[in-house]
């Protein structure tokens, strides 16, 4: 079966060969409707796909960019890598995406992975302990933007959210419902992940303006399979937390699951906030009060910030936060 090049295409649409060129490049405007018509109609009579690969060498880009993100199980993370694919599809460009699991030595192998594929550019959720690796990719000025955490001095942009706001917003709320025993529940800190700290300094920020004592033993960073011992050590203390904030939506459901376990009336016996939002908010009962992230606005400001490097019009690098919203339900 022969393969359709083309010019076959530029003939059977009667038009030139730079003109297909234009319309797959997604240069519209350099055409008229009916010529747009007509390619578009001869690529799909045809069959025509065009040769990656050539238009890869002839452009220096392969078109791809790679998304490598911490933990794919977050909510948060899944809203994020779909904003960002529809964002990218739109300019024609075809997304990798990579799960770390929040391990470095996986996140270093799909990185080194993306740049032997050529990709374009990439958009991680940085573990934190491949300093060397992010800096190589700074000096050579490859296009990288990280997304929800940031690494300070490498001068990476970065989007995140305004996570000490976040956390003093949710301790706010539980405050102005009389409750002063807050406690807080956060995945490990032990690599200096950007939002668990920010969120515990943030929490604690808020108490001490209220004139609350700041409590370590109501302070948790643990494993997700260790939440359950972390939250039975806080119950069992004389005086036992009245609320609690969740660092994240997975966190939450740890909470929820020891609610449920011992039989714990939400928000009677413990109120709660969790920082993102999760799909069964309104559906749970009684409905929880969250946080929520803009996670459109921060994919797209990071798709935005990646396509300049791209182009080669990089401006200075800077981190970008975002504000989250309130969503005052009844769990608290």
């Amino acid at each position: 079966m022969k393969n359709v090049t083309i010019s076959d295409v530029a003939k059977h649409a009667g038009v030139s060969k730079s003109t297909i060129s234009q319309y797959l490049n997604g240069r519209y405007e350099y055409m008229s409707e009916h010529t747009r018509k007509k390619v578009e109609y001869s690529i799909r009579e045809l069959n025509y796909r065009p040769n990656i690969i050539a238009r890869s060498l002839s452009q220096k880009s392969t078109f791809t960019v790679g998304i490598i993100v911490a933990n794919i199980l977050h909510s948060f993370s899944t809203h994020i890598i779909r904003a960002i694919e529809l964002n990218f599809n739109k300019h024609g460009f075809h997304t990798i995406v990579c799960n770390a699991d929040d391990e470095p030595e996986k996140e270093r192998q799909y990185i080194e992975m993306l740049m032997a594929k050529q990709v374009d550019g990439m958009i991680i959720f940085p573990t934190g302990d491949n300093l060397d690796l992010y800096e190589q990719m700074k000096k050579k000025k490859y296009p990288i933007v990280f997304m929800d955490r940031t690494i300070e001095g490498l001068g990476i942009p970065s989007i995140l959210l305004e996570n000490e706001q976040a956390a003093e917003v949710a301790v706010k709320a539980l405050t102005d419902n009389g409750h002063s025993r807050i406690a807080i529940l956060t995945a490990p800190v032990t690599r200096n992940i950007t939002p668990r700290l920010e969120r515990i300094e943030g929490y604690k920020k808020a108490l001490v303006s209220r004139g609350i004592q700041v409590r370590d033993e109501y302070i948790h960073s643990v494993e997700v399979e260790e939440m359950k011992v972390s939250l039975r050590n806080m119950f069992e203390l004389d005086q036992r937390p009245e609320a609690i904030i969740a660092g994240s939506d997975r966190v939450l459901v740890e909470i929820l699951n020891f609610a449920k376990e011992y039989q714990l009336v939400i928000p009677k016996d413990l109120a709660v906030i969790g920082i993102d939002d999760v799909s069964f908010a309104n559906l749970f009962t009684p409905q929880l009060t969250t946080i929520s992230q803009p996670t459109t606005k921060m994919a797209n400001k990071a798709v935005e910030l990646l396509l300049q490097q791209i182009k080669g019009e990089q401006k200075l690098s800077k981190t970008i936060r975002f504000g989250g919203q309130l969503n005052m339900r009844q769990s608290h």
